[in-house]
């Protein structure tokens, strides 16, 4: 029996925006800004406007500052270049009938010393240095040892965050994603493994969720909450981060999110790029604990997000690979034929190969 796919090219409204569809572009780092400025260029333009089928795209994460970035060329919302780059793909993607978030992000100790101001070290809640390795310009290298942020100095990212949304507004965005997943900043201080204050900042759990409460609250003061989003990763080990009991966390800070009014919660679901499965978590009790959307993101196939979606466990489905090698991916979906094939060797950094020269249906 063929499936009913109707439901996933349904039209959605998304907080106060009218959506066409329930597919959403997930935020997937491409390391093609241009180099020596971090600003959006005109392949990055093509990159967008090509996607624009999709019924929300989430930009890649952008850094709020220097200090927030992570891994070389990816881009930045904290100068009037940056600016600028980003008003020509939000121009590019309204004029082919789509809407665009930007995921505003900090990688707190996923950084490297060659990366920040003067050569300084990354920042985290704690000083524990991550195992892994990130991409700099003279290739893959082990991840630094972070200094652990003062109070002082948390209050003045929470002011970044402040500056990039309004940044964003002027380059043109419909909302802004906040990155609190995936073993960035926001993560580091929600988890046990990575945060060991003894100040307001760590130890019990209402005192670990203040930095992603102190950001959101900041962020809407520049945007209304139908236009303000949030992306979670309650289980996911990806960078080398995890908490003794996630449940204990993530269920709370969902409460005081649904308290707030955000048009969505973006679920990473179990392990980043691995299984949705493993470990398990609760997240239909998580959906039913939020007033708002809830997108379900990590391995989803038209059969699965269908399937989603039928049994409301999902308001709307993000893919990431199939729209790198697939700009075309709503149509293809909707007419279920084959994808692209995407390639992995130029995922990270190059040129327009493997960026905006995948076929589309013709």
């Amino acid at each position: 029996m063929t499936q009913d796919a109707s439901i996933l090219f349904s039209p959605f409204r998304l907080g106060d925006i009218d959506l066409k569809n329930r597919t959403v572009m997930a935020p997937l780092t491409r390391n093609r800004a241009t180099h020596g400025t971090d600003a959006p260029n005109e392949l990055n333009v093509e990159y967008y406007r090509q996607r624009a089928s999709a019924g929300l795209i989430v930009t890649e994460a952008t850094q709020i500052s220097q200090q927030g970035q992570g891994y070389i060329w990816t881009p930045g919302i904290y100068t009037p270049a940056q600016v600028e780059g980003w008003k020509k793909v939000t121009d590019a993607v309204h004029a082919a009938g789509g809407k665009i978030f930007i995921q505003l992000w900090h990688v707190g100790r996923i950084s490297h010393v060659s990366l920040q101001p003067h050569g300084a070290a990354p920042v985290a809640p704690s000083a524990i240095r991550a195992d892994g390795k990130t991409f700099i310009a003279s290739g893959f290298d082990d991840l630094s040892e972070p200094q652990a942020l003062t109070v002082e100095e948390i209050k003045s990212i929470v002011g970044d965050y402040v500056a990039a949304a309004e940044n964003a507004k002027k380059a043109g965005f419909d909302g802004i994603e906040i990155h609190a997943a995936n073993g960035y900043l926001i993560e580091q201080f929600l988890k046990d493994k990575t945060n060991h204050r003894t100040d307001e900042y760590g130890g019990s759990v209402e005192n670990r969720l203040r930095f992603a409460l102190e950001v959101t609250d900041a962020i809407l003061t520049v945007w209304p909450r139908e236009r303000v989003g949030i992306r979670l990763s309650p289980v996911s080990a990806f960078n080398d981060i995890s908490d003794s009991d996630p449940a204990k966390v993530y269920f709370p800070l969902i409460e005081k999110l649904s308290a707030r009014g955000l048009a969505y919660i973006h679920l990473v679901e179990g392990t980043a790029g691995v299984t949705r499965d493993d470990p398990p978590f609760d997240y239909v009790g998580l959906r039913k604990t939020f007033s708002g959307a809830y997108i379900a993101n990590n391995g989803y196939t038209r059969d699965t997000a269908v399937e989603a979606l039928d049994a409301n466990r999902a308001d709307l489905i993000a893919f990431g690979v199939p729209f790198i090698a697939n700009p075309d991916l709503v149509e293809r979906l909707r007419r279920n034929v084959p994808l692209n094939t995407p390639d992995k060797a130029t995922f990270y950094g190059g040129d327009a190969h493997g960026y905006t020269d995948y076929p589309a249906l013709t």
